[in-house]
């Protein structure tokens, strides 16, 4: 039998503690991204080396995400949100006391468990927070994905400037950790939602092997080679694994995830737009700080942008239009629908990144198609959440956000995959940099995945289908109030 927490008198404290964890969360993935270079300086490792910094966080993301949510469903959220923050807290002091590349990499591994606060922050925020405000809520915390991720890469910057110590961003990081932990404990109620049953640890170990049979080649394939037996036999492997896992948990007393909620066509398509538009959104990070920073001589175009002034003047407007997307999406969820608000979001990220693609010779081009491109990502993760909640049961909400946040965590992957091969391919032999016909594809690709998201909103039914994963008397939550999503 399920319980839920009644909702709290003063829903303003619980949200400010919600955003702070999941936008430390989305920070975690991105700030490590500007001072690559600085790593591999100071510790005197190779660049395929230090890429393994990224990659661990990733294949911790990919692994303990769906854990989490499941755990936060049995045992309740707010004991699963600070178990992720203190794991996340002993990697950021970690990093934050160590030059040893072996040892930074596995505080990346406990640092990548925060991922599984953001799933885990929707599913609080549906349980506790009171109806006519739980679209807004969950469209906040939703941004704090876009937010957080381009803040992050402002703060790296603002902390490598000139000759600073790489550790600063882990200093910092272990700060904000601190009082996210804190938050979460004095204003995340300890009533929540839980489930039946226990853990399904095989159908966990199934799910993480298979992820990171994907992930693994994405981040990886340009160090191994594309065409490496290596590369070739764990995507070859990967659906073979996701097969052997949809096949066990059918047969699983208690599945870690119930495979009729992966069918649900709402469900479905919202993951489809969750994989668009987290290549999307790297897409930008990386394509726009990449672009801004090429040396306008010898490359013919670029700016000659330090890493400071790519985090500050070209990645910091689409972080702040999000502070008003993000609201405004809630609204206009309520208003129209998650799928008509989810679509919208495409169709500007198609503009933001056509806009990109054509006219980037100026520092102001490239600004307001960053704007536009960053705004509909805000919209996007506004949009998501809803079309999320109502297509599984409330005692799921925990693993279906999970399985959503991996969506957008394996976009992301390929997005870095993508442009760094893109950019390698359109190198010129002369001056040893990308050609801008590179930056054009990433650009033009990452407006493909917008589009590709307005496409899978539209297929969604304007009328709610009854969702395949609700058992017979399973209590399922009340909808955000407006049309049906």
């Amino acid at each position: 039998m399920t319980e839920v927490s009644s909702p709290t008198r003063s829903p303003a404290p619980l949200l400010a503690a919600l955003c702070a964890a999941g936008m430390l969360a989305a920070t975690m993935q991105t700030a490590v991204i500007p001072i690559l270079g600085r790593i591999g300086e100071q510790t005197g490792a190779s660049d395929s080396a230090v890429s393994w910094i990224v990659t661990a966080n990733l294949l911790s993301s990919a692994v303990t995400t769906p854990l989490f949510g499941r755990l936060g469903d049995l045992r309740g959220k707010r004991n699963a949100m600070q178990i992720c923050l203190l794991l996340m807290l002993a990697g950021s002091v970690l990093a934050a006391i160590t030059t040893s590349l072996p040892l930074l990499i596995v505080a990346r591994v406990l640092q990548g468990a925060v991922t599984g606060v953001f799933p885990l922050a929707l599913s609080v925020a549906r349980d506790a927070v009171p109806r006519e405000k739980l679209t807004g809520a969950m469209a906040l915390i939703s941004a704090t994905l876009s937010i957080g991720g381009s803040l992050g890469l402002v703060a790296a910057g603002l902390l490598a400037t000139g000759d600073a110590d790489y550790r600063n961003v882990f200093w910092l990081a272990t700060g904000v950790g601190v009082l996210a932990v804190g938050a979460v404990a004095a204003w995340v109620p300890g009533g929540a939602v839980r489930g039946e049953g226990g853990v399904d640890w095989v159908g966990a170990v199934l799910l993480g092997g298979a992820l990171v049979l994907v992930l693994l080649p994405l981040s990886q394939g340009e160090s191994w080679g594309w065409g490496s037996p290596a590369t070739v036999t764990l995507f070859i492997a990967a659906p073979i694994a996701f097969v052997v896992w949809v096949l066990v948990e059918r047969r699983a007393a208690a599945p870690l995830v119930d495979v009729r909620m992966l069918t649900h066509r709402t469900f479905m398509l919202t993951n489809v737009g969750a994989v668009m538009m987290g290549f999307a959104m790297f897409g930008l990070y990386l394509g726009t700080s990449e672009f801004v920073q090429m040396p306008t001589d010898p490359a013919g175009y670029g700016f000659s942008a330090s890493v400071l002034s790519a985090a500050t003047v070209y990645l910091l407007p689409p972080a702040m239009i999000s502070l008003v997307t993000a609201p405004l999406g809630g609204v206009l969820v309520k208003r129209f629908s998650g799928r008509t608000v989810l679509a919208t979001a495409g169709t500007f990220c198609l503009i933001g990144f056509g806009a990109l693609a054509l006219w980037h010779g100026s520092t102001a081009a490239v600004i307001a198609g960053s704007v536009v491109a960053g705004g509909s990502l805000s919209l996007a993760y506004a949009a998501m959440p809803a079309l999320v909640v109502q297509s599984v049961p409330l005692n799921k909400t925990g693993i279906a956000n999970s399985i959503n946040s991996i969506g957008r965590s394996v976009g992301a992957s390929a997005a870095g995959a993508v442009v760094a091969a893109v950019l390698v391919a359109t190198t010129r032999h002369a001056t040893g940099l990308p050609g801008e016909s590179g930056f054009v594809w990433v650009f033009a690709l990452s407006a493909g995945a917008g589009a590709l998201t307005t496409a899978a909103a539209l297929l969604i039914s304007q009328v709610p289908e009854p969702s395949g994963a609700t058992a017979p008397g399973t209590a399922t939550a009340p909808l955000p109030e407006g049309r049906p999503a």
